[in-house]
Order: C-alpha cells, then structure tokens, then sequence
C-alpha cells in the first residue's frame, strides 16, 4: 500500500480515495442482510417458528415442500464525515505530511466506500471560522463536492464553541454513523471537542472517533536546538533534549485519558499514525467495526 507522503504526490484526490478504498477491502457496514425485505434474493425450507406469511404457497403446491423467501433487506447509513480543521492539524510529520492532509485522504477513502454501498454521505468542516457542511446526499454528483470541499480544507483557529454553528452537525438522518478525524487536542472537561463529542453522542447513532498523530509529536524526534511552537496559541518552547522521557511519560498519560474519555461517552475510538498507510489504517478501522481481524 502507498504511503501518505506518495499518495499525496498524485495531487488527485478521486484517484487516491479509490486507491485507498480498495486497500480498505472492508465496508462500513454490511452492504445486504437476509430478511423480510423487498427484493426477491432466495428460497430456504421453512423451519419451526418461521413466519407463515414468508411461505411460498404456490412452490409448495408443485413440490409439495415448504419454502420460504427471502429478500435483500436495505442496510444504508446517512454517513456524516466529520474534519477537525483547526490549526493544530497543520502539524507535519517527518516525511512533510501534515495531520489535515491525512484526514483529507482517510476521509475520501470513507466518502468513496460509503458511496459505493449506497450510503448518504455528507461532510461536516469545523475550522476556525465556523463550520463548512455538505449536506448527506446519496446522489452521484455529491463525491465531487466532497472532494473539492477536502482540497480546499486549511487548517485555522480552534474548534467553533457555540451551539447555534455545529447544529448542522446533531441533525439525524435515520441510521446514521459519524466519522470524526482529529487530532483531539486539548481535549479536556470545559474544551469545545468535548462539548462536541457529548453532543454528537446524544443526538443518537453511531459515533467513530479516529484520532491522528504524527510520529515525531511521540517521539519528539528534533534537534537538540530546536525551538516547538503551539499552533493554536502561538506559546514558544525551548526543547531541551534531557525532559524528553518526561514528555513522553506524560504523554503516555494523556493518550490514556483521551482515550478513556473518548469511549466514556460510548463513541468508537481509534488511534492512528500519519506514518501507516491510510489504505492500511482504513481496512484496520473498517474491519474492527465488522468483527473481523484487522
């Protein structure tokens, strides 16, 4: 599977998320489920405490073999893709990639699989400036919108606070199964994420949180001279080479907080490296969500 930094080097993202979705091999749900649907799929013999209205009369007066049909019953999601675009999400990685580009081709990928299923997908920016939302449509027009909408995705400010801007966001559509990708930074009990992670698990639904890091932001691999800028708050740090077991000790720390507090409010939680490939990372996540082995 190609790399972030390769797959980012095509500069074309309908290409790209097709490449990822097929390295995925997974859906985001089963696609078909055998039941009292509409479409005719097969015939199976009838068994004790089956429902006679589900017998075909007329076969079992030819055979004289009771059988029962079957039907494809609809599994579609309205599919709510969710981008953290806040400026902490510029951060690269040692191969130049940034968080924000990551989750732009993790979040194709999903936009492409979800499509492919028949699923209603829709695509939701928060960024400093608000929220930038596209409506859940399962139409064939709606992967261009998504796509441009992700290019054209820069990472400003922090995370929108105020209820009235995310609104869009809490709408339910039905079955509904929402992807956030973020870096989950400064997540604690007052942050505007928090809020939002509570919110969205109220509205009702499925709710995946895939949270983004770079390597380097663990291993704090820099030189010893360098100088580590906030970028969100603009707050300068003289690195000093000797603290870095202490860093990452109290990094360890939080990554288990975030994560307790992110399935503390029942959503979903998975940890990805901008280092993995995303079609890899994909069919990891997708794979977890059906039961099967990643």
């Amino acid at each position: 599977m190609l790399d972030a930094a390769s797959l980012l080097a095509l500069r074309n993202l309908p290409l790209v998320a097709r490449l990822i979705a097929d390295g995925a091999q997974a859906g985001l749900h089963p696609s078909r489920q055998r039941g009292a649907g509409l479409e005719f799929s097969q015939y199976r013999p009838y068994q004790p405490g089956d429902d006679l209205r589900r017998l075909d009369w007329r076969l079992a007066a030819r055979s004289d073999r009771y059988y029962l049909r079957e039907s494809d019953v609809d599994t579609r999601l309205t599919v709510r893709l969710v981008l953290d675009a806040s400026a902490s999400m510029n951060h690269l990685d040692a191969q130049g990639v940034s968080k924000l580009a990551y989750a732009r081709l993790l979040l194709a990928g999903l936009a492409y699989v979800a499509q492919q299923q028949g699923d209603a997908v829709g695509l939701f920016i928060l960024h400093g400036a608000g929220l930038h939302s596209i409506a859940p449509r399962a139409d064939t027009s709606q992967l261009p919108r998504l796509y441009h909408a992700l290019t054209a995705a820069t990472g400003t400010g922090t995370l929108p606070t105020d209820a009235a801007t995310i609104g869009p966001l809490l709408r339910r559509q039905g079955s509904t199964l929402t992807v956030v990708v973020s870096d989950l930074y400064d997540l604690d009990e007052a942050s505007p994420l928090e809020r939002l992670l509570t919110q969205l698990r109220a509205a009702g639904g499925d709710v995946v949180a895939l949270h983004l890091l770079a390597p380097n932001e663990i291993t704090l691999d820099y030189p010893a001279a360098a100088t580590l800028e906030d970028l969100e708050t603009g707050q300068r740090l003289q690195l000093d080479p000797a603290q870095r077991p202490l860093y990452q000790e109290q990094l360890q720390a939080w990554l288990r907080r975030t994560e307790q507090a992110v399935r503390g409010h029942g959503l979903d939680y998975h940890r990805l490296l901008t280092d993995e490939p995303p079609g890899q990372a994909l069919r990891t996540v997708l794979r977890r969500r059906q039961g099967q082995p990643a």
